[in-house]
């Protein structure tokens, strides 16, 4: 295995999983299978490769993190593949949270973040009369993935295994709810 091959040895503190993307339509769209397919590979694929490097090479408390979606939540009729496959991300966080029967490394502590809206340049560019204020910074998920992972002693928030972490952005602040 490459990853293998890479640490010689070594485990990772944290393995952080980015990956994702956005395909829209109802069960009666023309795409709606082509897209609930990319979904898939986008979100639910990465997420479980994520998983069996986090069971092989995580360090025992070591961070897996993954990115769902606060729409999943709920019903997504506009949006039904990406439901599905955010969906499938938080049934999967929550399949892994106990060590013991789940594979990862003693102590691991697989989490989601649940954005609403990231505030990233594609989604400026695809929805510039939106509302930005009302959208998660990229720089407050690395500032807190940095915190829990380098100095969870500083930490009063460190996320527990199998929690779904809500992203709620208003007025430009962002508060984490756990769900």
């Amino acid at each position: 295995m490459f990853v293998e091959s890479v640490l010689n040895g070594d485990k990772l503190d944290a393995i952080l999983c980015v990956a994702g993307g956005w395909a829209g339509g109802n069960a009666s769209n023309k795409d709606f299978i082509k897209n609930a397919d990319l979904v898939w590979k986008q979100s639910v694929w990465t997420s479980s490769i994520s998983a069996k490097i986090g069971a092989k090479f995580l360090k025992p408390s070591g961070l897996l993190q993954f990115t769902g979606a606060a729409a999943a939540i709920q019903g997504t009729p506009g949006m039904i593949g990406y439901g599905m496959a955010k969906a499938a991300v938080h049934q999967l966080v929550k399949s892994l949270a106990d060590y013991k029967t789940s594979g990862l490394p003693e102590n691991a502590v697989p989490f989601a973040f649940l954005p609403v809206t990231l505030d990233t340049p594609m989604n400026r560019k695809w929805m510039p009369k939106a509302d930005h204020s009302t959208w998660t910074p990229l720089s407050f998920i690395a500032e807190k993935l940095f915190g829990w992972i380098f100095e969870p002693e500083k930490c009063e928030d460190l996320p527990k295994s199998g929690a779904l972490l809500e992203l709620i952005t208003k007025d430009g602040k962002t508060e984490i709810k756990q769900i």
